[in-house]
């Protein structure tokens, strides 16, 4: 049974947020991973209204540039066509809050089409395996793991809306989970598998903490995510994720993606690390 959702619809191309997208660093504000599935949402949306000459394009890559705080409010997602193509398109998708532009995400769409027969590759550290379909190891199943209570670590609507089931205990800068949800990413709008598993990703920044959030500052300025395949149907992302500090005040949180079947891609953030005072 549903118990709610992470937005409800404001309108045309506007959606309001409910208490459970709320952040991590500000309850106040937006935490990005729903906001990052509701702007595929919004592509996807956009997508399916638009006839095409060619076959299907699948969303392969999706870069976000977090411009402004994302104060918890009603937001309009505009998308437009960078780069028409029949096998090849570019698209940009552009959040605003109060008409003042807080997010600019960038998405390549490629074309399908069938490589199973050279399908194969490293799907992270410690990889090399292939199962005969492009997938590399397989982590521990989450219905075989207990859930992790990431309150204890963060607050916000968001962090208390998610079951984290970590693969192994949870280490400084390292750690591999699981993360679920059982909300809707948007009110009684039906959302694809991809808006709902990228919907997840930005939490790779939470389960592997280098240090107290509540000593140090490390929001990400961004989200980059590569696919090599989609992911299949069911309510998990997998998050094995590497968290570094540099010297200089920047950083990087870096994971490699799973669902149920196996490695599916990559997703890099960057971070901006300061002490708090």
């Amino acid at each position: 049974m549903n118990i709610g959702s992470y937005y409800e619809p404001a309108g045309e191309n506007r959606y309001k947020p409910t208490t459970h997208a709320g952040g991590a660093w500000d309850p106040e504000e937006q935490h990005f991973s729903p906001l990052g599935g509701l702007v595929v949402h919004a592509i996807d949306r956009f997508a399916a209204e638009r006839p095409r000459s060619g076959g299907a394009l699948l969303l392969s890559r999706v870069s976000f540039d977090i411009l402004g705080r994302l104060a918890l409010d009603e937001c309009e997602i505009r998308v437009e066509t960078l780069r028409p193509g029949r096998t090849i398109e570019l698209v940009e998708a552009v959040v605003l809050i109060g008409d003042r532009p807080v997010v600019r995400a960038r998405a390549w769409l490629l074309n399908a089409g069938d490589t199973a027969a050279v399908a194969g590759g490293g799907g992270g550290a410690g990889d090399g395996k292939s199962d005969g379909n492009g997938n590399g190891d397989k982590l521990t199943p989450p219905e075989a793991l207990a859930s992790w209570l990431m309150t204890d670590v963060w607050p916000g609507g968001y962090i208390a809306s998610v079951d984290v089931r970590p693969v192994a205990p949870p280490q400084p800068g390292r750690t591999t989970a699981w993360v679920g949800t059982e909300l809707d990413l948007v009110a009684g709008q039906s959302s694809s598998r991809l808006a709902s598993f990228i919907a997840l990703v930005d939490t790779a920044n939470g389960i592997a903490v280098r240090e107290s959030p509540t000593e140090w500052m490390f929001p990400n300025v961004d989200l980059t995510v590569h696919l090599h395949r989609q992911p299949v149907a069911g309510r998990w992302t997998g998050l094995d994720t590497t968290v570094t500090f540099g010297p200089t005040g920047q950083g990087v949180t870096s994971t490699v993606l799973h669902d149920v079947a196996g490695p599916v891609g990559y997703a890099e953030q960057i971070l901006t690390v300061r002490p708090l005072t």
